[in-house]
């Protein structure tokens, strides 16, 4: 008994329960992935669950327009959610700081819900769903995830660097140009890719937004983890999703991760 409560007195014990679960809810799935990847139907090693996503069209030309899709969502997500952080950042335009809990609150409510509430708005105002609701859809649920880490980093600039750029003579323009922008960047660049590769693997938008007529990488996966019989090439496929993120990730530096959010 006294050995157990020495144990447990030891702050180290108390990752014993988080360490359980990585273990269990992370490593282990990836673990399953990659072996499944690696596996034809009858259980052995193969590397043709990675060349039929190279030679099949189908699968291919998904994930080239999931890419797109993507693009053009971060692009969208950039041009309405810089101007918004800006505006949030500074306090000449924005007394109170309340004002940003409007924008964080969509990122605390779960992205079925959103998405099944643009589909009522569609359908209140007569809009057809396809890739037009699917590009707005896409843009309302992760707008929030651009706004905030460019807010983040634009409230941790030196504003001495803005003063001394307005004492030196510098125009709103310039101070923006020379001094602000650049700073952001790193947010920018965490923005992106919060946006960009969550896009590309997201499928209950694409399905629920185009009436599944429209499929995204994610949709794809999907369909072929469902089956028994494709479950291995399903696996490939995440298992090529999940590098192109850590490649992805690792290239980007450190800087995006330092100015990720902690609210998502």
């Amino acid at each position: 008994m006294n050995k157990i409560i020495r144990y447990f007195s030891k702050r180290s014990s108390w990752s014993l329960p988080y360490f359980i679960f990585l273990l269990l809810f992370v490593v282990l799935p990836l673990l399953l992935i990659v072996l499944y990847a690696f596996r034809d139907n009858q259980g052995h090693f193969t590397v043709d669950n990675f060349v039929k996503f190279v030679t099949q069209k189908e699968a291919l030309n998904t994930f080239i327009y999931s890419v797109g899709i993507a693009m053009v969502t971060t692009i969208l997500c950039i041009l309405f959610g810089y101007p918004a952080a800006y505006i949030l950042s500074n306090s000449e335009f924005n007394k109170s700081k309340t004002t940003v809990l409007l924008f964080i609150l969509p990122m605390w409510v779960n992205f079925l819900i959103r998405t099944l509430a643009t589909v009522t708005l569609f359908d209140i105002t007569g809009l057809p769903l396809g890739q037009g609701a699917l590009m707005f859809g896409l843009a309302y649920d992760f707008l929030p995830f651009m706004i905030y880490p460019i807010y983040n980093t634009m409230m941790k600039i030196d504003k001495s660097l803005i003063e001394a750029a307005q004492d030196l003579g510098a125009s709103r323009a310039k101070v923006f140009t020379k001094v602000i922008f650049p700073l952001s960047l790193p947010g920018v660049l965490s923005g992106v890719l919060m946006v960009f590769l969550p896009t590309i693997s997201t499928f209950a938008i694409s399905e629920l937004l185009t009436m599944n007529d429209i499929q995204l990488f994610g949709s794809v996966i999907q369909t072929y983890i469902m089956q028994s019989d494709t479950m291995n090439y399903g696996a490939a496929l995440s298992l090529i999703m999940l590098l192109i993120i850590g490649i992805t990730s690792l290239f980007t530096g450190g800087d995006a991760e330092n100015e990720s959010p902690g609210l998502i």
